[in-house]
């Protein structure tokens, strides 16, 4: 059984940096693609930062440049750093495992979330 635990959410100001992890039990996350997305209240699920097993990133437009997602494969986790946050990163931010064969075929495992509040 694969389990997902985010944390690290927290309340900053404009400016302000954080770091969240996720943290795998049941399953290796070097072997996953692995993706953290954030859904603001009211709107869509946007995607954050993917991470794949050969270690290439992605970020979505709105956090290119300001984010950054990564392994610790001693620690079993993956860690987005949150740096440079604006008001409109406000947004309840999961981890999500992907399927074997890729993202686009879908998530197999989900976290519960934690809150980024970005506010002055």
């Amino acid at each position: 059984h694969v389990q997902l635990v985010e944390s690290g959410g927290g309340s900053v100001q404009p400016g302000g940096s954080l770091r969240l992890s996720c943290a795998a039990s049941g399953r290796r996350l070097t072997r996953s693609t692995m993706v953290w997305y954030g859904r603001a209240s009211g709107k869509e699920r946007e995607l954050a930062a993917v991470i794949t097993t050969a270690g290439n990133v992605n970020y979505g437009i709105s956090v290119k440049g300001r984010f950054t997602i990564s392994r610790n494969n001693a620690a079993n986790t993956v860690n987005l750093q949150m740096n440079s946050l604006k008001v409109e990163d406000t947004a309840v931010y999961s981890c999500a495992l992907c399927s074997p064969f890729g993202c686009k075929y879908g998530v197999n495992y989900w976290g519960k979330g934690t809150l980024v509040t970005v506010s002055v």
